[in-house]
């Protein structure tokens, strides 16, 4: 899920979750530390967290979805908007392994270009709150950035972004582009300039979600043979 801090996925109807059920997809999202709901210190053992402890939680949930039989080991994708698309590529890059394709969402690729761009760092209050979450120290922000660690990716991606995002300008995945293209590394790409974040124009969303589950099922779906 997005946010990452204070906000949460509960249990009750989700039509994303549904429309990957209904094409045969089981559907685990994760509450990993930082989330809200369930008290001050488990949203603050997120901080300063991204890519590390909060990443963890998701690769633990994913191995214990396998461990369980509810997934085959050989067909898991990840998949998140926003902070949860900085996630699925976090995801490729600290489990190389693991899955087999990831999709990017108006996500997060550079921690660092959050104090540039963006709606967030044009606040006192939101250059303190990313100081909180995300500390100040590049090299550490680089180290936990999908931009700057494009060498470590294996599976197929798939980016999405909005043209008009304000909290995730476009800026995050132009970053990961031109990263991904300096090595060489594929990817589907998918831009609507007049979106932001987030696609809510019916005939692009229409397109967004043909494209994400063809996207899909050429990975993980009953056509790999797996």
């Amino acid at each position: 899920h997005g946010g990452p801090h204070g906000i949460r996925d509960y249990w009750g109807f989700n039509w994303e979750t549904q429309l990957l059920a209904s094409r045969g997809y089981a559907v685990m999202q994760v509450n990993f530390r930082g989330s809200g709901g369930y008290g001050d210190d488990f949203l603050r053992a997120g901080y300063k967290q991204w890519g590390l402890r909060m990443q963890d939680d998701i690769t633990d949930a994913t191995k214990w979805a396998v461990q369980q039989g509810y997934a085959d080991p050989k067909r898991l994708s990840i998949y998140g908007a926003s902070y949860g698309g900085y996630a699925a590529l976090e995801g490729v890059i600290r489990e190389p392994d693991l899955y087999r394709c990831a999709i990017g969402y108006v996500g997060v690729y550079d921690l660092g270009l959050m104090y540039k761009y963006g709606d967030i760092p044009g606040s006192l209050y939101g250059k303190r709150f990313l100081e909180m979450v995300l500390g100040t120290d590049n090299a550490d922000m680089r180290a936990r950035s999908p931009a700057w660690n494009v060498d470590k990716i294996k599976a197929p991606l798939m980016l999405v972004a909005g043209g008009r995002d304000q909290r995730v300008p476009v800026a995050q995945a132009d970053a990961l582009r031109d990263a991904l293209d300096k090595r060489k590394v594929s990817y589907e790409w998918l831009l609507k300039d007049k979106e932001g974040h987030g696609f809510y124009r019916t005939d692009n969303k229409v397109e967004l979600y043909t494209k994400m589950l063809a996207f899909l099922d050429a990975h993980t779906g009953a056509s790999t043979g797996h």
